[in-house]
């Protein structure tokens, strides 16, 4: 899963490199993703812990070079006849220059990225060599120069496995040794050294090995450890914060002098233009800015929805302390809106469920009052007023069996099929029908003719929607005194034919223009209120939508758009 193209394990299809995505029949699922992640995380904290050690390596290196120059200070200037004569001139000024260039061939290889282990290996036998050479060559610095090989030798362990460590000092004790032998065998009065100091050294190399080695890996550990909380923290910062950035609640961030610290696009969406390039609270929505001051002073909350700058919806804001001892606050902005359709929603929902089991026990009784209602009516006996009364009685009968109509559409909540059909040729059929049975006095209805737009619409679906929609237009579509005039036009369009329903009456006013579609919503004391919900439901099932548009000069449009051909 490196550099490659994904690949999905249900079928080990090739897929696309992108970690989030698969193929379109072969889904790469979040639980492929945590999977991956277990997997790469090994990795991830081998490369972190090379990338420590190197950096190790380097700072190594850099004491290496500063021991060579040391001990060239000691024999190539005039401050080394301050420890005194060395015994063989010669080998330790080879020794030093040696050493020197070595060092600084160590520093250049340690950028190359390449055989850590082998660096660390090599350099550290050559640090030991040329210590024991130099000890042989300035035996009155021996111990200074034993001293300075103890920290080579800890931090070859803190960089090595614990048996290249150890074995590291084990050859640094053993060659000390060989070399004290040597001196001891060929210049028995040049032996100033006591074999109790060697000693000592041997066990502080093997000790100072074990330490730095068990003190290295706690600490590369704890530095893996730390990195990887790091990431986890920065990662749950992000998700918070995309969380909260995409929460449908407006959530602000106040500060105690009212300014604001964080917005999310809800609430940048719900202040608007008054949270525009200002963050001060206090001049985006002074009423808000009042409250929260009226709450952290006396921790009263006010349930009543306010108004933020031009907007005609509504928010109820709600307020929580970030900390117990500070002013600065969460202001969460719950639009009023989404709130009214969602208990329209679970109202809709009930009802549904309601009307479904209640509607066979009302349309019993119904039936059977409308039958007695018409049989009555057939009668010769019966007087003016009665019949009037019956008549009455069978009206509203059938404007029952509407209401039970409607609110069982919405508990059905039938799929669409949609059709290739032909919009022009549709709505002209559809006029045809709806006219030879519309009275005179009803008004007029005709459809404007044009070219065949094509568009994918269930017939069943927008037979409902032009009906209700026409006999709107039809009821409420007519000046007072003069018959309705509706017209039905087709707008061709290659991705979203639209069909427009107009009449020539008085329009609809500005106050109920964003209340149209809501369920139960009616100017009129006959009118249950769902059929335009319900026609816009059933736009909706069908990937389509409904909508008023205003009409210059008086009237009303209601634009339905469909999907047009793929």
């Amino acid at each position: 899963m490196r550099g490659r193209n994904r690949h999905c394990r249900r079928c080990a299809a090739p897929g696309p490199p992108d970690p989030a995505g698969g193929r379109a029949d072969c889904t790469y699922t979040p639980r492929d993703q945590a999977l991956d992640a277990r997997l790469s995380q090994p990795r991830a904290d081998a490369a972190r812990l090379d990338d420590a050690l190197r950096r190790e390596l380097y700072f190594f290196s850099l004491y290496r070079i500063f021991e060579a120059a040391l001990l060239a200070l000691m024999l190539f200037s005039p401050a080394g006849s301050l420890i005194g004569e060395p015994r063989h001139a010669l080998l330790g000024k080879l020794v030093t220059i040696a050493y020197l260039t070595t060092a600084v061939l160590l520093l250049y290889w340690a950028h190359s990225r390449r055989a850590l282990r082998g660096q660390v290996m090599l350099g550290t036998a050559i640090d030991i060599v040329a210590a024991v050479l130099a000890t042989h060559a300035l035996p009155i610095a021996a111990p200074g120069i034993a001293l300075m090989l103890l920290f080579n030798i800890g931090a070859a362990a803190l960089l090595l496995p614990l048996r290249y460590g150890l074995g590291g000092a084990a050859f640094a004790a053993a060659v000390m040794f060989g070399e004290y032998a040597w001196t001891t065998l060929r210049d028995t009065e040049a032996v100033n050294r006591p074999l109790a100091e060697l000693m000592m050294f041997g066990v502080s190399y093997m000790a100072i090995a074990m330490l730095t080695y068990l003190l290295g890996r706690q600490m590369r550990e704890s530095q893996a450890l730390a990195e990887r909380r790091g990431d986890e923290v920065a990662n749950l910062a992000d998700i918070n914060e995309l969380i909260i950035r995409r929460m449908r609640a407006g959530v602000l961030l106040v500060e105690g002098d009212g300014h604001i610290r964080l917005a999310n696009e809800a609430a940048l969406a719900l202040l608007g233009e008054a949270g525009e390039g200002d963050r001060s609270l206090t001049v985006a929505a002074p009423q808000l800015a009042q409250r929260l001051r009226r709450w952290l002073l006396t921790g009263e909350h006010d349930d009543t929805p306010l108004r933020l700058g031009n907007d005609p919806q509504e928010v109820l804001p709600r307020f929580a302390r970030v900390y117990a001892t500070s002013d600065t606050a969460l202001v969460f902005l719950d639009d009023t809106s989404l709130l009214s359709r969602r208990a329209e929603s679970m109202t809709l929902a009930t009802l549904g469920r309601f009307s479904a089991s209640l509607a066979h026990e009302i349309r019993n009784p119904l039936a059977a009052i409308s039958y007695a209602t018409q049989l009555l009516q057939e009668s010769t006996g019966i007087a003016a007023g009665d019949a009037r009364l019956l008549e009455i009685i069978h009206q509203q009968c059938l404007r029952t069996n509407g209401i039970v109509e409607s609110v069982l559409g919405i508990a059905r909540r039938e799929r669409a099929n949609p059709e290739q059909i032909d919009l022009v040729q549709f709505i002209t059929r559809f006029v045809d029908d709806y006219q030879s049975m519309l009275p005179p006095e009803s008004g007029t209805l005709q459809a404007v003719q044009g070219a065949p737009v094509q568009a994918m619409f269930d017939p069943r679906h927008l037979q409902q929607v032009l009906t209700v929609l026409v006999a709107n237009a039809l009821n409420y579509g007519r000046l007072p005194g003069h018959p309705a005039r509706v017209t039905l036009r087709v707008h061709a369009s290659p991705h979203a034919p639209q069909i427009d329903v107009v009449d020539r009456g008085p329009g609809i006013p500005d106050g109920a223009v964003s209340q149209l579609f809501r369920p139960f919503f009616t100017t009129s004391e006959h009118g249950t209120g769902l059929g335009l919900y319900i026609a816009r439901e059933l736009c909706r099932a069908n990937n389509g939508s409904l909508e008023h548009v205003a009409v210059p000069g008086g009237g009303s449009c209601f634009r339905l758009t469909v999907p047009g051909l793929r």
